[in-house]
């Protein structure tokens, strides 16, 4: 099983955690380039900015898309960490240093992220000893790795704490040498389920 650390933004990561939302879109300035770093149902990490250099809380992946920012703002709202669709333009304008008047509808990449959960503070975890400050976007981990398990045993261990909302979690039969992994089905979200159909068409 792999495993994704996503670098954000601590006042997205607030709004979200704030709001309790139950989806999230995990969203890309550049709206151009697709993302395979990890499959349907695996993890995905949010590590805040330097010099908060911690894992935060995540979520599983389900699908990515690229949409229109307004697709992007009508199928998940608040859920895309931003409290407004003006808010939300705001911020992609800022990344792709354009403009209203030369990009009125922005396409922004879409990592659409089942199930997230947010850390408290005290819950927060260190980023892996061979994490680079060089990183930009973000970086895999595998749990078939010391590294990659170890990452992966402290989010479950956090998890574990709230498993009642968790309804999807299951053994997974077969146990690698680290041990036994917990994974989960990705439930699909209004937001999600707006943007397969319109992936459809």
């Amino acid at each position: 099983m792999k495993l994704y650390v996503g670098i954000t933004d601590y006042e997205w990561f607030k709004i979200l955690k704030r709001e309790n939302c139950d989806e999230v879109n995990f969203w890309k300035p550049g709206g151009r380039t697709n993302f395979k770093a990890i499959s349907q149902g695996d993890m995905f990490l949010f590590k805040l900015h330097s010099p908060k250099d911690y894992i935060a809380g995540g979520g599983f992946f389900l699908k990515f898309s690229i949409l229109p920012s307004s697709l992007a703002w009508d199928a998940f709202g608040i859920s895309n960490g931003a409290l407004s669709f003006d808010a939300l333009r705001s911020r992609i304008y800022r990344y792709k240093r354009t403009d209203h008047f030369s990009d009125p509808d922005p396409n922004i990449g879409c990592i659409i992220l089942s199930t997230p959960f947010y850390f408290e503070e005290e819950e927060w975890i260190p980023v892996p000893q061979d994490w680079s400050q060089s990183i930009v976007q973000g970086k895999t981990y595998d749990t078939s790795t010391f590294t990659g398990m170890s990452l992966y045993k402290q989010v479950l261990e956090r998890l574990n704490e709230r498993k009642s909302i968790f309804t999807g979690i299951r053994e997974q039969v077969s146990p690698n040498r680290f041990g036994s992994e917990q994974i989960i089905r990705p439930r699909l979200g209004q937001g999600a389920f707006k943007v397969l159909i319109t992936d459809a068409y």
